[in-house]
């Protein structure tokens, strides 16, 4: 149900089982992580096919899940494992969403780094609705985003709210984005800032590989170049 294309050091990862508004069966998520596995580009921008980003992961599987432990158990840590690929990749990675995006599909979205919502975008977080709950980790993210009081909102009600109050919360945060933008910048720079947002989200203050790597790119071929092409401006 993934489609993964790369042009122009973009990569691009379309969910694409339309006729279940590319919900994620089961099986699927081991698929992703190993797709994720083989990214090459300097972007990673993930979307839905035909009007719909991700409306979850696929309710029918979840009554064969009832009297099959094991099946459960595999079905979260292949969930884990796929969500955080997609949060480790070295590379920035674009939620593009379009249309629905509920359940897993916001802890999809909310595992790239930039969240983008187009103008029919749609979230609801829905495990209260049919009794389950949500993954720690998920949780965990949501509540960085938007605080414990909207992620409560969100968790309790499992309302339904549209681009302009996602934005309001910081579920997403922007309406549109230029990847021109960030193709512009010198990848090896763009890697260690990723890193270092990950790190300050962690609550690290200092890290002491970071200061070296600053000092290496200060030292590096990639800040000379960037130099000499300013001053021919």
């Amino acid at each position: 149900m993934f489609r993964l294309t790369r042009g122009d050091d973009i990569a691009r990862l379309v969910l694409d089982r339309p006729e279940a508004r590319n919900a994620v069966p089961a099986a699927g998520w081991a698929e992703l992580a190993r797709l994720l596995g083989t990214v090459e580009g300097r972007i990673l921008v993930v979307s839905g096919a035909r009007g719909a980003f991700c409306a979850g992961a696929d309710l029918a599987d979840f009554s064969a899940m009832r009297s099959d432990a094991a099946a459960r158990l595999r079905f979260r840590e292949d969930m884990r494992g796929a969500l955080d690929a997609l949060r480790d990749l070295p590379i920035p990675t674009i939620a593009l969403i379009e249309g629905p995006c509920y359940g897993a599909g916001v802890a999809l979205a909310m595992a790239c780094d930039l969240r983008v919502a187009g103008a029919g975008a749609r979230f609801a977080i829905t495990p209260a609705r049919i009794g389950i709950s949500y993954p720690h980790e998920d949780v965990h993210r949501l509540v960085a985003l938007v605080g414990p009081g909207q992620a409560a909102r969100l968790l309790f009600t499992a309302a339904e709210i549209d681009r302009a109050e996602a934005l309001r919360i910081g579920l997403v945060e922007l309406a549109e984005i230029d990847e021109a933008a960030i193709l512009a910048n010198d990848a090896a720079s763009l890697t260690e800032l990723k890193r270092a947002i990950a790190l300050a989200a962690a609550g690290v203050r200092s890290d002491p590989d970071g200061n070296r790597r600053f000092d290496a790119l200060i030292g590096g071929d990639g800040l000379t170049r960037r130099l000499e092409a300013l001053r021919r401006k």
